[in-house]
């Protein structure tokens, strides 16, 4: 039962903070416009980026493909985190870390929900939608 409720938490932290982020992404935003610029991949970059972090917010959500959700997010945010200490910096335009802080919860959520769901790995391959 709390592995459950812990789980659903988890799913739910992850979708909040992408989905929220998708909406900046997709409008073309400033700060996305300029996070990418400073990456050398906009605009494909940007709505790339995008497009996988629907995708995971749907993953995520469907208790069967939680662990693809789960995987497919740590690679985003292990990108994420890269390009932060590597190119664009912890604090980007003013916002006194908060995509950086964002980044590495989704990253924790998503490592927390593969390791709740790891027995599902045989399967994995096996996967029917």
């Amino acid at each position: 039962m709390k592995t459950t409720i812990l789980s659903w938490v988890l799913r739910i932290t992850v979708a909040v903070i992408l989905s929220q982020t998708l909406y900046f992404k997709f409008t073309a935003a400033e700060e996305s416009i300029y996070i990418f610029t400073a990456l050398g991949v906009e605009p494909y970059g940007r709505i790339g980026t995008g497009i996988l972090e629907l995708i995971t917010v749907i993953l995520i959500l469907i208790p069967r493909t939680t662990l693809l959700g789960a995987l497919l997010g740590c690679g985003i945010m292990v990108g994420a985190i890269f390009s932060h200490l590597f190119v664009l910096g912890i604090e980007i335009e003013n916002d006194g870390g908060t995509l950086f802080a964002l980044a590495n919860i989704i990253l924790f959520s998503c490592l927390t929900l593969f390791f709740l769901n790891r027995d599902k790995i045989p399967n994995l391959l096996k996967l029917k939608l």
